[in-house]
This record gives structure tokens, sequence and C-alpha cells, in this order.
């Protein structure tokens, strides 16, 4: 008997590659400015070298899975995922040296830049009025990813292979990411049928400028990736400083560190899962879109300013933060899914994901830097600034259509 499509095997796909993404949070950076004698903005930029690997590839596997599938796609990226977090666990345990964190993270993005393919799952499997509950799923992964990465990362961290920290976590994420494979092969059906799929030969290689054109061609497609843009830019910002800030400013441990990105995480996967489902069924993307971003501004500026009263109002800040990340989110990637047409859901998500990608390139180096040469309080009130002018080109965007016709795609 043939299987149907599962949307629960992809919630594992994504809630695992985001532990795998937020595992490192707690002591990655740290490792390498303690161990290795890294300056804070280096250290940040194991972070970019990851992202930047994801922005170059999210798009490739995209416009791959609209041509031979969805599920081997994804296959071949949880395997990959799993060797990925073996082979830093390695590094971290053997002290080769800051090179091969680097380079150990750069293989990580390319596998783990299945995003865009993982939403073109949902778009296959969904209906344009259930896009945006959809799309909650991977948001929901996104904020259990956040809860139990940053959590075990910050636990298991301090546990030490051949005398160094930060192997055990990598290894645990390995094997958890086995596990994932079994379940993709197991129990994932193919989404998309072979008479939906592309036939156009278009290029598979990264920074592919014609299916950028092709996506953007669409009405109301540039200005949401760019607001998708500026969204990420401003939390990788934090991702990757929140450890110093969390030791600098109120002296918590890795682990305690750990604690407060699970609290955000436990927010953001209620939100997603509890909130963005019944709203998306009375208010249009549009209006969570900018009422979340503007939640994330008051949150940033809300962080910068925690230090000022206590560790209560981090964590004050950390679950507004979460709120408005939680509407923002999975109303994003349905505003765009909504103006592709079946055999491009793969392609245009992906040029989508890989903006995002592209923000958690810039991000961290911004934060890393702002961080160093101003205060540790810059990089959340640039991250303010940021949400500002997402707001402003949230503004830009209309309602979603009814119906979105197929365009044609330059080859």
């Amino acid at each position: 008997m043939t299987r149907k499509p599962s949307l629960g095997a992809i919630f594992l796909t994504v809630f695992l590659d985001v532990m795998g993404f937020s595992l490192v949070l707690p002591f990655l950076a740290a490792i390498a400015r303690a161990e290795y004698g890294t300056s804070e903005s280096t250290g940040t930029l194991l972070s970019s070298i990851y992202s930047l690997m994801q922005f170059l590839f999210v798009p490739v596997w995209g416009r791959l899975s609209d041509r031979v599938g969805r599920r081997p796609v994804l296959l071949w990226s949880v395997l990959a995922t799993s060797l990925g977090m073996v082979l830093l666990g390695g590094s971290l345990a053997t002290h080769i040296g800051v090179w091969a964190l680097f380079a150990c993270r750069a293989f990580s993005g390319v596998a783990t830049a299945n995003l865009g393919t993982a939403s073109a799952y949902i778009a296959d499997c969904t209906t344009k009025e259930n896009r945006a509950r959809g799309m909650g799923l991977i948001g929901m992964g996104f904020g259990f990813g956040f809860v139990v990465g940053p959590a075990l990362g910050g636990l298991l961290s301090p546990i030490e292979v051949l005398g160094h920290k930060g192997a055990v976590p990598c290894f645990v994420a390995a094997g958890l990411s086995l596990v994932n494979f079994l379940w993709v092969w197991t129990r994932l059906a193919e989404s998309l049928p072979v008479e939906k799929r592309s036939q156009k030969q278009r290029s598979l290689t990264p920074l592919n400028i014609a299916a950028m054109r092709d996506a953007f061609a669409r009405p109301g497609v540039l200005s949401c990736v760019m607001v998708n843009f500026m969204l990420t830019v401003a939390f990788a910002s934090l991702d990757q400083t929140f450890r110093f800030f969390n030791e600098d400013k109120f002296h918590l441990t890795e682990i305690g560190t750990g604690i407060v990105f699970t609290f955000i995480g436990v927010v953001a996967a209620l939100v997603q899962g509890g909130l963005v489902r019944p709203l998306s069924k009375r208010v249009q993307d549009t209006f969570m879109i900018r009422s979340g971003t503007l939640i994330q501004g008051i949150a940033f500026a809300m962080v910068a300013l925690s230090p000022r009263v206590g560790l209560w109002g981090l964590y004050v800040a950390g679950g507004t933060l979460a709120l408005g990340n939680g509407l923002t989110q999975p109303s994003v990637a349905a505003y765009v899914s909504k103006r592709a047409g079946d055999s491009e859901q793969g392609g245009v998500l992906g040029v989508n994901q890989s903006a995002a990608a592209l923000g958690r390139v810039f991000g961290p180096a911004i934060g890393g830097l702002l961080y160093k040469e101003l205060s540790p309080e810059a990089p959340y009130w640039g991250a303010a600034i940021g949400m500002l002018i997402a707001l402003g080109l949230a503004t830009r965007l209309t309602a979603s259509p009814s119906s979105t016709p197929e365009l044609p795609t330059t080859p």
C-alpha cells in the first residue's frame, strides 16, 4: 500500500537540524575564545560560515527537489547532517585547530540546507488556506529545536573527551540524526507526484541569478524576503553574542545560558503551535508579519536594558522576542509559498530560506563586531533598529492572493 505524505517526519527533520545548529550556541564560540585564543568576533564567525553554506545551498537543494522529489534530497541531507556532527565532535576532542572547526561547520551548513525543501514538502501537503498553519509546524520544529539544543549543549559540553570540552553533545546530536535518517527512510512518503515535478533543466549551481529573478518576479516576494533577511540578521546577532552577554553581564555558566535559550524556545514553540494556527484562520499573513516585527523590535530593546533590572528582565525580554518571532516566521513562509506554483515551491521557498541563511551570515559578524568594539548592549540596540527597517518593508506587503498562476521561468 502506498504511504501518504506525512508532516511528522518533516517536523522531526527540522527539529534535529535546528537542534544541531542551536546545540553549539552555549559553548562553541566560548570554547573558541577560551581554548583557541580567538576574539569574540572570530568566535561568532563559526556560525557565519555555517550559514554562508546554507545561503549558497538552500536554493540548490530546493530546485533539485522540484526536479527529483523531496524525499531523496531530505534523505541525503539528514545523513550528511549526522556526519557533520561527528566531524565537529572529533575536531573538538582532538583539538586539531580552529581551522578544523570552521571546516566542520561549513560542511554541516551544506548538509542542513534543507529548509527550503522541507517548506516545499509542507506546501505540497496543504491548501493555501491552511498554508500558514502548516508552516507553523516548521516553526514548532524550530522552537523545540531551540528548546532541546541549547539545553543539551549547555548540560553536556562540560564533559571532557581526551581532555577537551564540547565533543559529547555533538556525538549525541549525530546519533539523533541517524535515528532521523531511519525514520525518513522508512516513514516519509514522497509529496511531489512525478506529473507535478519541474521539467525545466535549470542550473543547480549556487547563486543562480535566474532562479532568484524568477522568484522575485512574483508580486510581494522580494519585499517579504527582505523582511525575512532583516529579521534573521537581528536574531542571529543575538544568538551568537548571547553567551558572552550572559557571562559578562549576568555571570551565567553554559548551563545557565542553555536554560535561557530553552525558555525562549519553549515560548516560540507554544506560540507557533498554539497561537499561529487559530490566528491564521482569522487574520492575514501580513498582519502577523507586521505585528511580530514590531514586538521583536521592542523585545530587542528590552534585552539591551535587562542588565539594569536583573535576570528576570532577561527572561521577560526573551519571552517577548519569542512571541514576535513565533508570529513572523511561519507567516513569512506562508506568504511566499502562496505566490509560487505547485512545481516551483522548492525553488521559491529555497530563495526565501537562502535569504534567512544570508542573514545568519551577517548577523553573527555584525553582532560580534558591535559587542567587541562598542559595548555588550550594542548588538541588541542595533537589532532593534533593524526591526524598524523590517517593519517599514512589511508595510509594503499586500494581502495574499486567492490563487497563484504559474509564472514562466528562466532556464
